[in-house]
């Protein structure tokens, strides 16, 4: 069996796994997700593990994916996920407006972003912005979608970029 398929996924505590014939929904304090469980994987509970097994060695690689989403979901109901992103260059600000978040990036109008369903968007300062949220998946996605509106360029860095993220830089045009 793959590497990742057997290894146990430890549900934390408040965190409860159901376990039906097409899917397996997880819920926590911070909410609840499912999945659509693939024909062929099995999920057992066993002393507060989850564990996975296969009936085909052809489904070993599906096993190990429901494995890290399962392990994923387990702990974004628990813990959460969050992304932060950093606005670089001058004038470029974000702020809170209800739920939708108002950027300023140097067009020649604000740019309005609803925060999706489950999903919670914030700003600790001008120039930082942080996603969380329960799923994973739609963190990262919500993330990737502002950095959209105008990602780093490679001359100045200005733009919205991932904390931490390295910008290869180009050196300008010689003269």
């Amino acid at each position: 069996m793959s590497r990742v398929a057997k290894q146990p996924i430890a549900l934390a505590k408040g965190v409860e796994m159901n376990i039906q014939a097409e899917n397996v929904s997880v819920k926590g304090p911070k909410g609840t997700l499912s999945i659509a469980k693939p024909a062929g994987v099995e999920v057992k509970i066993e002393d507060g593990n989850a564990l996975l097994s296969v009936n085909d060695p052809a489904l070993l690689p599906m096993a190990g994916t429901l494995r890290a989403i399962l392990a994923n979901m387990v702990q974004g109901v628990s813990q959460g996920f969050e992304r932060k992103l950093e606005l670089v260059g001058v004038g470029y600000r974000a702020a809170m407006q209800g739920s939708d978040l108002n950027l300023s990036l140097g067009f020649s109008h604000p740019v309005l972003f609803k925060a999706p369903e489950g999903i919670t968007i914030a700003t600790p300062t001008q120039t930082e912005i942080v996603v969380s949220g329960a799923d994973k998946q739609r963190v990262g996605e919500v993330a990737a979608k502002i950095r959209g509106f105008r990602p780093p360029e490679p001359y100045k860095g200005k733009g919205v970029k991932y904390a931490g993220e390295n910008i290869i830089r180009k050196e300008a045009k010689k003269a």
